[in-house]
């Protein structure tokens, strides 16, 4: 099977990547040029330098690719910094989806579509309202999070109107080793990595701490998005999470226990969000019904994060 990955430089896409290749798929990749150094891409994926708000160019790499499997990951990503680029967050997140979908519909009609979409389109949900099934009212309140919801709205009128098969994956919070330190648990382990290497003072710096997540081990992650692929239907949303919904202080915490440093903790004002959900944890009934479950404790997470941040840091 012939699978185009756009955003493979990204964590998600390289994990996808490795995974794929492992099952013996030939992997096709697209990155912009600035992001191809964030992570290794094997020698075998046929790497396309492309930005996906380029449609021509996008254009020529589906009429080469013509993949059996298009994967489409390649976004402004980062809930936070989307309050800073909320324009940029749109144009890339929503009119990069439409090109995407566009070439998928000209130059490979049949093939299975997945476009990942984001537990950020929830919005604020009361604890007593979760953990979140995929029926729930969405009620953004985050840039990204607005852009997410018009990706799957995307995604679900190419698969009514046009008879793609696209698949609607909604992606809680995945974490790893090799993301750059945009969120939170890689911001905490590089600092953590520093201070242990003697590179700043003994202090942390963060933003709020009693937010609370449902982390998805990425390594986990792409195996349920495969399984939705498999074995899901397209059209429909699925949430990819675990159920478990961890707080931002427990996470620092279990990395300071990790790191073994003495640190002070300081809340730093430009680390603050003008709005944040409480509280995200998803229902992950129906990927569970599809076979799926997850191999990884957030505690070997946060541990290889932190060991990956120690080869990272010089």
């Amino acid at each position: 099977m012939k699978v185009l990955i756009t955003g493979i430089t990204g964590m998600i896409g390289s994990a996808l990547a490795t995974y794929l290749r492992a099952q013996g798929h030939d992997v096709f990749g697209l990155a912009r040029a600035s992001a191809s150094a964030r992570h290794s891409v094997s020698a075998s994926d046929q790497l396309h330098f492309c930005d996906i708000l380029e449609r021509q160019a996008l254009q020529s790499v589906f009429r080469d690719v013509s993949p059996d499997l298009a994967i489409h990951m390649a976004a402004q990503a980062f809930n936070g910094i989307s309050w800073e680029t909320p324009h940029t967050t749109m144009t890339t997140n929503i009119v990069g989806t439409m090109n995407f979908l566009e070439c998928c519909r000209e130059f490979c009609p049949n093939a299975k579509v997945l476009i990942a979409c984001s537990s950020a389109e929830y919005g604020l949900v009361p604890p007593t309202q979760s953990p979140i099934k995929e029926e729930r009212l969405l009620t953004p309140v985050s840039p990204y999070g607005v852009s997410k919801v018009a990706t799957e709205c995307l995604g679900y009128q190419y698969f009514a109107n046009y008879g793609l098969q696209v698949y609607l994956p909604r992606l809680f919070i995945h974490v790893g080793p090799g993301h750059p330190p945009a969120t939170a648990i890689q911001n905490f382990a590089r600092q953590l990595v520093m201070v242990k290497k003697g590179l700043r003072p003994p202090e942390i710096r963060v933003g709020r701490l009693d937010t609370a997540r449902d982390f998805v081990d990425v390594r986990d992650g792409v195996r349920a998005i495969m399984q939705l692929v498999d074995r899901g239907n397209p059209g429909e949303p699925y949430n990819i999470c675990t159920g478990k919904a961890h707080t931002t202080r427990w996470v620092l915490e279990t990395l300071i226990d990790i790191s073994k440093v003495n640190v002070t903790v300081t809340q730093d004002p430009t680390l603050l969000r003008p709005s944040d959900e409480p509280l995200l944890v998803g229902d992950p009934t129906k990927i569970r019904t599809l076979g799926w479950c997850p191999n990884y404790t957030l505690e070997k997470t946060l541990a290889d994060i932190f060991a990956d941040w120690v080869s990272r840091v010089t």
